[in-house]
């Protein structure tokens, strides 16, 4: 194991560590962990033939619509924010045609394993290998991440872009152009990278040239620019994906008071690290800020800037989720690593010898903590579901009755969950496919096809999703006559 000597000065100052040559074993076993972790996503990516979520099918749909020199329709009913790099991702893919889907969720659990490498590599130039291993560890057990790109959310990569970002600066201070450029791509995919991006172009200013500055502040307001861009192109209005964004967060019940926010950003980090993870992090945190201050610095100015980007989604109006703290939730997973393998900055002695064995008991009891809280069987049944579902919905759309009743009029679904996923395989357009939950649909219904869903599972999460939905919506239309149905679906016609 790499080990650093890691004392202080009488006047309290911080010594640069030098690490030695790492031993031979130890230096394989991190590509050896990455080469596990690659194989375990082929084979997850065979063995549950999962689809995307919501909003990724809305990047499918919204890159197709770009290919066909259409419009996006970035304003239909209850769309999610649109993410331009997404946008642009999901027209390559859709040149492929009807298994653009499942590419989508291929890169997004590409994404992850090199999310797991960046993490990695972040915690251990920041502190050491074994920090940096348990890092990554604690991301691949943390279900939701590997769940998320499971499912295609753009997050995924969102945090992988970011993380390297992270590990470049850490490597070499003031890197400039390849951390904006990465910043930048991550500003194409989500707005907090905006705040990120903007944070780095005022570390950078000192020192550099106006030349560089120029350079720095193109690459610096690219990602809102192009973002901006495609919102006037598709709509008229440059600002649409904010105000559309706050309009849904407030329809939904999404919002909070900015005085609950402080809780909130401690109970989501709680939900997404899980507890004892959270409190080593904390642990973690306070070791390192005692013992090593200025190897912190990117981790924490990374917490520091989520936690804050946090406060002002919630100060904006914005929907106040947890997926909004996934870039803290990692750097707690650091500060983990740090209280669980931080002994290895030291040199070998009692104090060494008497880390390792806390942090054995602790990561023992960790261990144990998770294992009567999670259910693996309730993921296995979640992840046959999104593919069993898929492939249900696939079937009824594909039966002779349903086809012939395409031409009497559009299709109907209970509620705006289905709409994508519904249009992406009929290869529908937006006017094609209509909500029943949307009260502007409702003149719309009088002929053509009405989706329901008959699965219990998939009733909730695709037709009674919020508190608004109504019941009533999944009650076959009159006059409609049933054509064909599925494990999961419902199809009836009226022409």
């Amino acid at each position: 194991m790499e080990t650093a000597t890691l004392t202080r000065h009488r006047s309290g100052t911080e010594p640069a560590p030098v690490d030695p040559p790492p031993e031979p074993r130890a230096s394989r076993l991190p590509a050896a962990a990455l080469a596990g972790l690659t194989l375990l996503a082929v084979v997850g990516f065979f063995v549950y033939p999962t689809f995307p979520n919501y909003d990724s099918y809305y990047s499918l749909l919204w890159g197709r619509e770009l290919l066909e020199g259409q419009k996006p329709s970035f304003d239909a009913y209850r769309a999610p924010t649109q993410h331009p790099l997404a946008v642009f991702f999901g027209a390559g893919l859709s040149l492929v045609g009807d298994g653009a889907d499942r590419l989508l969720v291929a890169a997004s659990l590409a994404s992850f394993v090199v999310l797991a490498a960046g993490l990695y590599r972040l915690a251990r130039i920041a502190f050491t290998p074994a920090v940096g291993l348990v890092a990554a560890v604690l991301l691949c057990t943390r279900f939701d991440f590997p769940f998320l790109a499971a499912r295609g959310y753009v997050d995924v990569a969102y945090l992988a872009v970011v993380v390297w970002a992270a590990a470049l600066e850490a490597e070499r201070p003031r890197r400039g152009v390849p951390v904006f450029v990465l910043l930048m791509l991550a500003a194409l995919m989500r707005p907090e990278a905006w705040l990120l991006s903007g944070a780095y172009f005022l570390w950078m200013l000192p020192g550099a040239t106006w030349r560089r500055r120029g350079l720095y502040a193109v690459l610096t307001w690219a990602g809102p620019a192009i973002w901006a861009g495609l919102d006037f192109f598709a709509t008229g209005d440059p600002m649409f994906s904010l105000t559309h964004t706050s309009g849904l967060a407030e329809e939904l019940g999404r919002q909070r008071p900015v005085s609950e926010v402080p809780a909130l950003s401690v109970e989501y980090l709680k939900q997404l690290d899980k507890l004892p993870v959270f409190l080593l992090g904390l642990a973690g945190f306070a070791v390192a800020l005692y013992a090593a201050p200025r190897r912190l610095a990117v981790p924490f100015a990374l917490l520091a800037l989520g936690l804050g980007t946090f406060l002002l989604v919630g100060l904006a109006g914005l929907s106040v989720i947890d997926r909004y703290l996934l870039v803290p939730s990692l750097m707690v997973m650091v500060f983990a690593g740090v209280a669980l393998a931080g002994w290895s900055m030291l040199e070998r002695g009692r104090a060494r010898t008497g880390w390792m064995a806390v942090a054995a008991l602790l990561a023992v009891g960790a261990v144990a903590f998770t294992a009567t809280r999670v259910n693996l069987g309730s993921f296995d049944t979640d992840l046959r579901y999104r593919g069993e579902a898929h492939a249900s919905l696939e079937q009824v759309l594909a039966a002779p009755a349903v086809r012939s009743g395409l031409a009497c009029g559009p299709v109907s679904v209970p509620s705006h969950k289905l709409v994508p996923d519904t249009r992406w395989v009929l290869g529908a357009g937006a006017g094609d496919v209509y909500a029943r939950a949307d009260d502007q649909a409702a003149g719309k219904l009088s002929a053509g096809v009405a989706l329901y869903v008959t699965n219990r599972t998939a009733l909730l999460r695709q037709a009674l999703v919020e508190p608004s939905d109504d019941p009533l919506n999944s009650v076959p239309l009159p006059g409609y006559v049933r054509a064909a149905t599925s494990s999961y679906y419902a199809a009836y016609v009226k022409c």
